[in-house]
């Protein structure tokens, strides 16, 4: 997503992750929106950080309490000793760590007491026997400080409330707002003015016709801005009413207003699981990016990126692009067996400095020789005419260059996350393998450059090594996106 004013820096946010501790601020005398240059630079050190979630780790002997791994981001990068491990136990954090409680389902990230210093929003959709629960804890120059729960405002109409997050400043106030999904047919605002001690200004929300149930309600939000105001726009995935009666699967655009976010229009194209908004065409405006692609009982339909471009109106009368296994100068062959799942994640990011975002797809279910559910990324290049199979490029564990091999369900590009953890002005991929070692799960970073993504530098870390505990910790699930 591209920033354009200190304000947007401070409220529009792309999922993200938060640390507990990490070297001081180096600067004196910051901005009153943000103190580090990145929404994502927690301790305000000048760089990205990166989190991780492991919503299947142990935790204090309790089984799929779930945790966050916080790496630092640093002029070498990230590296497994630079990280802090957080869970319900933590003394940061409200709560005791339950079985089942699987904090970390989603995360979100964002300036939300206005301190300068970005805050974590952490998900846990098994808490209480599934009813969910929220927790922010928030950031300042020492790392995270405390924190505190927001309450479910209408338990009784959903569960799993936390299972879809995103902050940015919706209601046009110069304040950043949480928004939390859940099983429910309401997407709930909670407006920016957060304090410590009291939470939240105030509430709305977010009505769509959305079906609901434990397998529906907002599958993920994602927040951007696509029409170029300065304010954050919403985008709700889910399941909803469309205007002949039917239930149709897509992506609900709201526009950030003063009273709460307009609806703006459906993206409906079936089986869309997830967006994430970035400009890949370098025209000013965020381009809101989907996936069509269904994965049920560990099988996986075949999969597409669709691009819908941003406009000064909101959206682009232009038809969106669709790209494919299929399509021209792509990798792989989406029909093949074994190779679909394209687009099960996605993450935007400019990886070569050009002033065009890119687009890593992570395709978890895609085979590789011989080795079923590998997993592998696919990293499309933005440009003037958006995005195409140009220089698109296809990564496994099997490049030369990238620690490890190609196993059987491995699941490979489980999450994947563009974002500069070295400093360089360039984005580095990291990739999440939710299956590796049997399910303790494992990920990976490789470097931007100029001339793209390079496997010189690129590190590798397994749970054990951040400090990760569970045969099922499943680490790598989510970057937050």
């Amino acid at each position: 997503m591209r920033v354009r004013t200190a304000a947007a820096l401070a409220a529009l946010v792309t999922a993200g992750l938060v640390p507990l501790a990490g070297p001081a601020s180096a600067s004196a005398t910051p901005p009153p929106a943000v103190i580090g240059p990145y929404p994502d630079d927690f301790n305000g050190d000048g760089y990205h950080d990166l989190v991780t979630a492991a919503p299947g780790a142990t935790a204090g002997g309790k089984a799929d309490a779930g945790a966050v791994v916080v790496s630092y981001g640093s002029r070498s990068g990230i590296k497994a000793s630079n990280r802090t491990v957080l869970t319900q136990d933590s003394a940061a954090v409200p709560g005791t760590a339950e079985r089942g409680d699987e904090f970390g389902s989603a995360l979100a990230f964002g300036d939300l007491n206005r301190d300068g210093y970005s805050d974590l929003v952490v998900g846990s959709v098994g808490e209480d026997g599934g009813a969910g629960s929220v927790t922010i804890v928030w950031g300042s120059r020492k790392g995270l400080t405390g924190g505190r729960l927001v309450a479910d405002p209408d338990a009784s109409s959903h569960h799993r409330f936390g299972m879809a997050l995103a902050v940015g400043d919706f209601t046009a106030d110069g304040r950043a707002d949480l928004a939390v999904g859940s099983t429910g047919a309401d997407v709930q605002i909670f407006r920016g003015g957060f304090t410590k001690t009291h939470g939240a200004a105030s509430r709305t929300w977010v009505v769509p016709a959305m079906e609901t149930g434990d397998s529906h309600g907002s599958r993920s939000l994602a927040s951007g801005d696509v029409n170029a105001d300065g304010v954050a726009d919403l985008v709700v995935s889910g399941t909803f009413r469309s205007g002949d009666g039917s239930w149709v699967d897509g992506n609900l655009v709201y526009l950030g207003a003063a009273s709460r976010p307009k609806s703006l229009r459906t993206l409906a194209d079936g089986g869309q699981q997830r967006a994430v908004l970035g400009d890949v065409n370098g025209d000013g405006y965020d381009d809101v990016i989907t996936s069509d692609v269904v994965v049920h009982d560990g099988k996986a339909g075949p999969g597409r990126v669709v691009v819908y471009p941003g406009g000064a109106h909101g959206m682009s009368p232009a038809p969106p692009e669709v790209l494919s296994q299929d399509s021209p100068r792509v990798p792989g062959a989406g029909r093949a067996p074994g190779t679909d799942s394209f687009g099960a994640a996605l993450s935007v990011g400019d990886v070569d400095g050009d002033g065009y975002e890119d687009v890593a797809v992570g395709t978890p279910y895609e085979g590789v020789g011989s080795a079923p559910r590998t997993g592998t990324v696919t990293l499309l290049l933005g440009s003037v005419s958006g995005l195409t199979g140009r220089g698109a490029t296809r990564w496994t564990q099997n490049t030369p260059g990238v620690p490890d091999l190609d196993e059987a369900d491995d699941l490979w590009g489980s999450a994947v996350r563009l974002a500069d953890l070295d400093g360089d002005q360039r984005a580095d991929l990291a990739v999440g393998a939710r299956r590796e070692n049997g399910g303790e799960g494992a990920v990976w970073t490789l470097p931007g450059s100029a001339a793209g993504l390079r496997t010189a530098g690129s590190v590798s870390f397994h749970a054990a090594s951040l400090g990760v505990s569970g045969t099922s910790a499943q680490l790598g699930s989510l970057f937050g996106q």
